[in-house]
């Protein structure tokens, strides 16, 4: 990896401004949603818009990808036309103007990081354990939006929340263009068709229960902050509770690398999966307790950090050679796709009907059942992994 020093900041820069549009949209949006008098099913299909183009997009921009092996002017691309559509929230307040604006401006942001990952992994060569320190900067963009908007909206109004996701898109859109070349090495599985890698036991195991963990977090990314401002919560209160999580978040992808070597990727998961539903049951069912509310706040550090860094790298020992773009997309596509399409969708009808305690034991029983997956599938990878690292 030589020079890869001189590099960093291209990518990192690149993490920094689209998760801080993430830490714009996820928190934030549905406030927005609701100040201009949209109700809960309105909100949980405007709020799923975004889970539905990431399953459809990144297949279509990853086989692109690898069929041009023009993989950065995908890239470019991708942002320049997301940042364009996304013109279009300045435009309408309507429910179906803002469903065409968020449904275009989703398919072009959602095909970018799948194959910003695979041009990371690759560009870290062997070193793929501290792909968590790269990724971190996103995390950082994330507290940078979710604290700052979090205590600016108890002072100016929600509606100033679309000029900041502007200032996101235009710094993804910059820094897409600042990302290193990276060179695909050739693989002995680089003759077989995708569908043969994808078809294998371990890896239907992988994808299915990431879905289940897209599909337990759904409601954690429509409702949450609605969630607590109804419990009486202060919107920089809000912006507090997501930042704790991420910052832990942080620590975790530093000690990645240390954790790979140790536990390996399967190990670390199951953890993750145990944590989700600890954390879910907190969350529905210990609201008003603010020390339990933290502490699950906390465990996002394994809910999202440990188990994103160690599926990823598990997405890449899996897809090598000419297959990483549309591995990490395929990947992308079904588990934050889809998974986080049902679990958004599902969050409207729940929430209305039977409320927010039942909505996140919803979550927990998906997590268990991914977990259970893990378990039956891939519990016997575990120990090979850890003596190879």
């Amino acid at each position: 990896m030589p020079a890869s020093k001189n590099y960093h900041w291209r990518i990192a820069g690149f993490y920094f401004f689209y998760y801080a549009f993430v830490g714009m949209f996820s928190p934030y949006w549905s406030l927005y949603l609701r100040s201009i008098h949209f109700d809960a099913i309105e909100i949980s299909i405007l709020m799923s818009i975004q889970p539905v183009m990431r399953m459809a997009a990144p297949g279509i921009w990853g086989w692109l990808a690898d069929h041009t092996g023009k993989r950065l002017l995908v890239v470019q691309v991708a942002a320049s036309l997301s940042a364009l559509f996304y013109l279009g929230v300045f435009a309408t307040t309507s429910f179906w103007g803002l469903f065409l604006v968020l449904m275009l401006m989703s398919f072009f942001w959602s095909a970018s990081m799948p194959l910003v990952e695979a041009t990371t992994l690759s560009y870290l060569g062997k070193n793929t354990a501290h792909y968590g320190r790269i990724r971190s900067w996103g995390s950082i963009g994330f507290i940078v939006t979710v604290v700052g908007l979090g205590y600016a909206f108890d002072y100016i109004a929600i509606a100033w929340l679309l000029w900041a996701g502007l200032v996101c898109e235009v710094g993804i859109l910059v820094f897409a263009r600042q990302i290193p070349r990276t060179e695909v090495l050739a693989h002995h599985t680089d003759d077989q068709p995708i569908r043969q890698i994808v078809l294998q036991p371990r890896v239907l195991a992988l994808f299915g229960a990431c879905f289940l963990m897209s599909v337990a977090h759904g409601p954690y990314y429509t409702f949450y902050s609605i969630y607590l401002v109804e419990h009486g919560y202060a919107k920089s209160a809000v912006g507090g509770l997501w930042a704790l999580g991420v910052i832990c978040e942080i620590g975790v992808f530093f000690l990645m690398p240390g954790l790979v070597r140790r536990f390996g990727f399967v190990r670390i998961l199951l953890a993750s999966f145990v944590a989700a539903i600890l954390r879910f049951l907190l969350i529905g069912w210990a609201v008003d307790v603010v020390v339990l509310l933290l502490f699950a706040q906390m465990l996002h550090a394994l809910t999202f950090g440990s188990y994103h860094a160690a599926s990823v790298g598990m997405v890449h020992e899996f897809f090598q050679g000419r297959h990483q773009s549309r591995g990490q997309a395929l990947f992308g596509s079904i588990t934050y796709g889809a998974g986080g399409m049902l679990g958004g969708l599902a969050s409207g009808p729940i929430w209305k009907n039977w409320g927010a305690s039942a909505l996140y034991s919803f979550s927990a029983v998906a997590a268990l059942l991914g977990l259970i997956l893990m378990w039956w599938k891939l519990r016997y990878m575990a120990r090979g992994q850890t003596a190879a690292a």
